[in-house]
């Protein structure tokens, strides 16, 4: 079987500074994902933290993964620029796929990926039900029609992130604020996925739904396509050897 290599990266501050934050999440929320998410015999999971060596994602570990989940809150701005344009060059050109959680709606990649600034409105913990817009959409396999997150940080339109491709989930609070909550983007060779629940101070992660959508989302997010052959010639000599266009003079 080949394995879908996943990295989840979580900026893993909150957990480390806040008791009750890591009663709930212990070891790290990228920690509580891999618990649930490693039931799967097709993933293949490796953690990274910001302060990690290099911030988590040297060469090694990047350029073998398939699909990078990303979670990050009060320290967007330390990821190092030169970082993000490695991640943005894996999505775009190899195929990487990239999911946010949460609050990485104002991460670096995620904004630069999508070409907006990814602001919200947001407020307290409150109730929230999620609802399947697109049932069919891969990503809906095996969630109901909807279900219930007892309580979650309120984030509402105005969302600016643009037209996505697919809105697969909508978040209704009890406040009757609405969120497109599961959205999909597709930059180049890469598939991306923003979902919205996952506040650190929240049981989310631990909702049986919230697990099967970003299971769901790993394998739609794995890379499928890409150039098989690199010894292929460029589209220039290729078409002088077809003869549409002459071959330059030797000199």
């Amino acid at each position: 079987m080949n394995k879908i290599r996943v990295t989840i990266w979580n900026e893993f501050r909150h957990e480390k500074m806040d008791e009750e934050c890591n009663k709930i999440y212990p070891g790290g929320l990228h920690n509580v994902l891999k618990k649930y998410l490693e039931v799967n015999e097709d993933f293949e999971i490796t953690l990274a933290a910001l302060d990690d060596p290099d911030q988590g994602l040297p060469d090694e570990v990047l350029n073998n993964t398939d699909v990078l989940m990303w979670w990050g809150h009060m320290s967007h701005h330390e990821v190092d620029d030169a970082l993000v344009a490695r991640i943005l060059d894996r999505v775009r050109r190899e195929g990487m796929g990239f999911i946010a959680m949460h609050s990485s709606h104002a991460s670096k990649p995620f904004d630069q990926l999508v070409g907006s600034t990814g602001s919200l409105s947001w407020g307290e913990y409150v109730n929230e039900i999620m609802w399947t817009q697109l049932p069919s959409h891969p990503l809906a396999k095996g969630i109901p029609a909807n279900f219930h997150l007892d309580s979650e940080e309120l984030y509402t339109e105005p969302f600016c992130i643009g037209n996505p491709d697919d809105v697969v989930f909508a978040g209704w609070y009890e406040t009757g604020n609405v969120m497109r909550s599961g959205v999909t983007f597709q930059r180049g060779l890469g598939k991306i996925f923003y979902f919205q629940p996952g506040h650190e101070y929240c049981h989310s992660f631990h909702n049986k739904y919230v697990i099967q959508i970003l299971a769901n989302a790993i394998r739609w997010a794995a890379p499928t396509a890409g150039f098989v052959d690199p010894g292929m010639p460029m589209i220039g000599n290729l078409a002088q050897d077809l003869g549409i266009f002459p071959k330059p003079e030797a000199k």
